[in-house]
């Protein structure tokens, strides 16, 4: 078995990028409540705070704080993907080495993660995570995509309702 090596602070902000096992698949957002619901189970089970969060079709970005000593996120999503799949219909091609193990195809099995390690990292992958679905073409301007975070922003003044655009360049993802 692989051992991935992977940075756990106690307490602390993680961004992360989730994807379907078949990109080409809209799971994600054709069960947009089954998805939310998965978080809502493994929240109340393993509190987190989503401080922001995009779904897509095929792939979801968000990011999380953990509470003070807890820094398993892994368990978390894994428990999110496992509700998530409990509650679409098998439809979906399942490789020998996933039926040897009971897995399900939907999900790919790993995900990628990052730990936000000052101001500057949240603020870059805050912004990025609400450009996404501008910057995957989905939508013209940030608020007309309807799975994210950025409306609840607005509403709190963070952002503007006009913030990314038509005619807005791709963010930048380097950290300064």
């Amino acid at each position: 078995m692989t051992d991935y090596r992977r940075c756990r602070v106690p307490g602390g902000t993680y961004f992360f990028t989730v994807n379907l096992a078949d990109r080409r698949r809209s799971l994600l957002t054709e069960h947009v409540d089954a998805l939310r619901g998965a978080f809502r189970e493994v929240r109340n089970a393993h509190p987190f705070s989503i401080q922001a969060i995009v779904i897509l079709p095929e792939h979801v970005h968000s990011l999380w704080e953990l509470p003070e000593m807890d820094s398993d996120y892994s368990t978390r999503w894994r428990q999110i993907k496992s509700a998530f799949s409990r509650t679409i219909p098998r439809v979906e091609g399942i490789s020998e080495s996933r039926l040897s193990k009971g897995e399900r195809g939907i999900w790919q099995r790993r995900f990628w993660e990052h730990t936000i390690r000052d101001h500057v990292g949240f603020a870059t992958r805050f912004d990025y995570i609400h450009y996404n679905p501008v910057k995957h073409g989905y939508v013209k301007r940030a608020r007309d995509w309807p799975y994210s975070s950025f409306h609840r922003y607005v509403m709190l003044g963070v952002y503007p309702i006009d913030w990314a655009g038509e005619g807005v360049e791709d963010l930048d993802l380097e950290e300064g």
